[in-house]
């Protein structure tokens, strides 16, 4: 009987063992075959991936394209903590009209390890306009195109009021613009959809965790992973899923298995700017507090249907903002990750509405 069941393990572990080396095999083939497809042809084109000390520590960046005299745009991912240069291949068309430059923020994505448990919004903004210096310098640019998602468009604002000369324009996705505001707005949009489809284990759920003010993280993480679960665009095939995102993740060709942990112990941990009882620097965010006017093109782009960071209060931020030229469009199709769901109506955007400012001398 013993000899039996030692063969029984032995077969198992047998087959475990294919099962990794299939899986293995099958990460090394995908990433090779990525990154292939996304080489840069040899001439005047870009694709540089290091680490750059900023703010005293090694943060991630990538800086691609097919023409270094294209507008370089700096992208503000968002989160905090969601690091969007693995996901970099979304944005491959862009690279023909574009430098796309791609920063993992302190304590997101590649650059985890430079942490963000002391971290405050002052301290970020001072990594990413020591960023910006550095690809200006690295890129031999005057200024830069600025876009923002999410969290991203909190940092570039602050971005903006710090250091307008750096930037042709700014473009926001996801705009929040305040954060008490938002959480209002964004529970009663998850509850009418979760009603309107006869969800009872969203209305349920919803109802029993209560609606804003929120006292705890947990409340906004419920109602964020029910928005998440009505996100329009998902037809695009676009990773908002968990799974879908750890597939882009494992196959990214610059990430290593050590890096899809830390780049998911970097969104867990962006928690931290919100706070437990949501009494984080996040919570106390009003844009409009700032100031609205600024001195570059100001463009929002927004998903219609977002729930996250409702396009309303979007729309009230833009038409308080007082700009030398401003536009913004509405994607009815898409939500709160309409920059990687509908990648392409929003580079339609920046070719008709943004490129041209950075080409004029």
């Amino acid at each position: 009987m013993k000899k039996l069941l030692l063969r029984g393990f032995l077969a198992l572990c047998g087959v475990l063992l294919l099962l990794v080396a299939a899986a293995v095999g099958w990460r090394a083939v995908r990433q090779h075959r990525l990154a292939e497809a996304m080489a840069i042809p040899v001439g005047h084109g870009i694709d540089e991936r290091r680490f750059v000390r900023i703010g005293g520590v090694d943060q991630w960046i990538v800086i691609r394209g097919q023409n270094r005299d294209n507008p370089a745009i700096l992208m503000l991912h968002g989160g905090p903590g969601a690091a969007s240069s693995a996901l970099e291949q979304l944005f491959f068309p862009w690279e023909r009209e574009f430098t796309v430059v791609q920063w993992d923020q302190r304590g997101a994505g590649k650059s985890f390890s430079s942490g963000r448990a002391t971290a405050s919004i002052d301290l970020m903004v001072h990594d990413a306009l020591e960023i910006s210096e550095y690809v200006r310098r690295r890129l031999q640019k005057n200024k830069l195109i600025l876009l923002g998602h999410s969290w991203g468009s909190v940092l570039g604002v602050h971005m903006l009021k710090a250091r307008p000369d750096m930037f042709h324009a700014w473009v926001g996705t996801g705009q929040i613009m305040n954060m008490q505001k938002n959480e209002v707005v964004a529970y009663a949009r998850v509850l009418a959809k979760a009603r309107a489809r006869g969800d009872k284990n969203a209305i349920d759920a919803l109802e029993k965790s209560g609606a804003p003010p929120y006292h705890q993280i947990q409340q906004m993480g419920l109602e964020r992973r029910w928005a998440m679960q009505y996100e329009s665009g998902l037809e695009y095939k676009f990773p908002t899923g968990p799974q879908l995102l750890l597939e882009e993740l494992l196959t990214a060709p610059d990430y290593s298995l050590n890096d899809v942990v830390n780049y998911i112990r970097g969104v867990v941990d962006g928690d931290a700017f919100f706070g437990e009882t949501l009494d984080g620097p996040m919570m106390r965010i009003d844009l409009p507090a700032l100031g609205t006017d600024f001195s570059m093109p100001f463009f929002v782009v927004q998903g219609a249907d977002d729930d996250i960071t409702p396009a309303a209060l979007a729309q009230e931020y833009f038409d308080q903002v007082t700009a030398p030229r401003k536009a913004m469009l509405l994607i009815p199709d898409a939500a709160h990750m309409a920059l990687m769901t509908r990648s392409d109506r929003f580079l339609q955007f920046l070719l008709t509405n943004v490129r041209q400012l950075a080409l004029q001398p």
